[in-house]
């Protein structure tokens, strides 16, 4: 029989996503979820922007703004599963109807309430950020 190959030791960096608007982006993540600036850099010969920001519990997006970059929106959860790619990305949150309210404060719109989810125990809602990018908020009931 063949050798078996080591797993590598793999842990979360960040997710990455491309945005029209840096600064609006950046003032969201930071302002709704608490999020705050790691790193800056630019490529001005691409066009390129990037701020990654870290985030509580571990959470971390990077921010890329390139000059000419076509928007992607999807309406739902259910539209975006209809596209094969990423279509959103999930926080835990410890109150969800807080962390919706400080969202909606800071720009997101709500486009799928606070429901009990499949799995036990645990209540979900779908945001859309400022530039219509899907976040799916989780709380553990139990």
């Amino acid at each position: 029989m063949g050798s078996q190959l080591a797993m590598p030791k793999v842990s979360f960096a960040h997710i990455g996503l491309s945005v029209a608007d840096l600064d609006r982006q950046r003032r969201f993540y930071i302002g709704a979820f608490g999020f705050h600036q790691e790193h800056q850099t630019e490529l001005p010969a691409a066009g390129i922007r990037i701020a990654l920001l870290g985030g509580p519990g571990g959470a971390a997006i990077e921010l890329t703004e390139h000059v000419g970059s076509a928007p992607q929106h999807f309406a739902d959860p259910v539209e975006g599963a209809g596209v094969q790619g990423y279509f959103h990305w999930a926080l835990t949150v410890d109150d969800l109807d807080e962390a919706i309210s400080a969202a909606v404060a800071c720009g997101a719109l709500v486009v799928f309430p606070p429901s009990p989810a499949q799995r036990p125990g645990i209540r979900f809602a779908y945001l859309a950020d400022p530039e219509g990018n899907l976040i799916e908020l989780l709380q553990h009931t139990h």
